[in-house]
């Protein structure tokens, strides 16, 4: 751990050198108020960011189907192509976790979207090994985050593929949050001891974050009317189709925040220095959402407003910088001159 937080911070220490003899503005290292600098360009449509061991970075590219691996700013090189991707609409090769050397990566094929494992041997990534199968897709909503959690678990958030219905029915895998063990087996202790859904009623989850409590905290898009943030409950039902933000329903669960969709159209999520940070795609900005002790959350605020284009992924780098990725070559964005990228600042 060590080794991997010293490495990172010279990964940022580099930005830093890099950014001001361009007369860029100040790096992640050394950040004015707001600033923000670039770790990584020209990318092609990166999805999730997972760190390995060493303190250097995996990056998958949604339409490529390709993991990179930057072990410095800039220095970015391909260690794998995944097989059996089917790039279309909102799928591809998606989230990223790691424990140690094995890689986990959620991808779409021409039959579902599904959990891989791959070996990291420090240079190349082995073929890839089906760990959970059988999530709907489709070319919308395909979910596609994953992150272990506290407690040791892998947490699949999935979504409803464009068919509404499948989020209400139990035995779906589509439009939930599922909680499987590493191995890809159910875990005892969830709500259903023989079922990986967690919860359900979901449209389409894009982030998954743990507070330093142990919550879970989920962004989810809405259709037409909200956005939302939700905080989940084991086997809690949020809503979808039958409700689309609050609506103090008996059974359901209302979010904690919503926003209209041109505002927000939430993805990625992370928790960092008592505050969530969730990027927006069609809203164009990061939001800082503070978090209390006791779960209720202060007013949210938006940063970078249309500065980088549609942003997608957050994470925290090992160092304690945030990182997040711009979205602008996903069919959908205004393509600039070096993206996408992944930038780097510390709040």
């Amino acid at each position: 751990m060590i080794t991997a937080l010293r490495r990172a911070a010279t990964v940022l220490t580099t930005v830093g050198l890099l950014a001001a003899c361009a007369d860029e503005p100040p790096s992640p290292a050394q950040p004015s108020a707001g600033a923000a600098g670039d770790v990584a360009t020209d990318l092609d449509v990166p999805w999730g960011i997972a760190f390995l061991p060493d303190g250097s970075a995996l990056i998958a590219e949604r339409d490529s189907a390709t993991i990179q691996r930057m072990a410095e700013p800039g220095a970015v090189a391909p260690v794998g192509q995944v097989a059996d991707v089917v790039s279309r609409g909102e799928g591809g090769l998606l989230g990223l976790a790691t424990a140690g050397s094995t890689v986990y990566a959620y991808i779409t094929t021409a039959a579902d979207n599904r959990v891989v494992t791959m070996q990291f041997d420090g240079t190349a990534l082995s073929p890839q090994t089906p760990l959970f199968t059988g999530i709907p897709a489709g070319t919308i909503h395909d979910g596609g985050r994953i992150a272990f959690g506290p407690d040791g678990k892998l947490y699949i958030a999935t979504g409803e593929t464009g068919s509404p219905q499948l989020a209400q029915d139990p035995a779906s895998l589509g439009g939930k949050i599922l909680r499987i063990n590493p191995d890809g087996s159910v875990p005892a202790d969830n709500p259903d001891p023989a079922s990986p859904v967690f919860s359900l009623g979901h449209r389409n989850v894009q982030g998954l974050a743990w507070d330093a409590a142990g919550r879970l905290w989920v962004s989810e898009y809405g259709a037409n009317t909200w956005d939302e943030l939700n905080l989940i409950q084991p086997g809690g039902n949020y809503g979808w189709p039958t409700v689309e933000g609050r609506a103090d329903r008996e059974g359901l669960i209302d979010p904690v925040l919503q926003w209209r969709p041109d505002e927000a159209s939430p993805s990625g999520l992370a928790f960092h220095n008592g505050s969530l940070w969730m990027a927006a795609l069609r809203g164009e900005r990061l939001f800082r959402i503070p978090v209390r002790a006791d779960g209720s959350v202060g007013d949210p605020a938006s940063l970078f407003v249309g500065e980088f284009g549609r942003l997608r992924t957050v994470v925290v780098a090992p160092d304690g910088a945030l990182w997040f990725t711009t979205s602008n070559r996903d069919g959908r964005g205004d393509p600039r001159p070096g993206d996408d990228r992944i930038l780097a600042f510390r709040p």
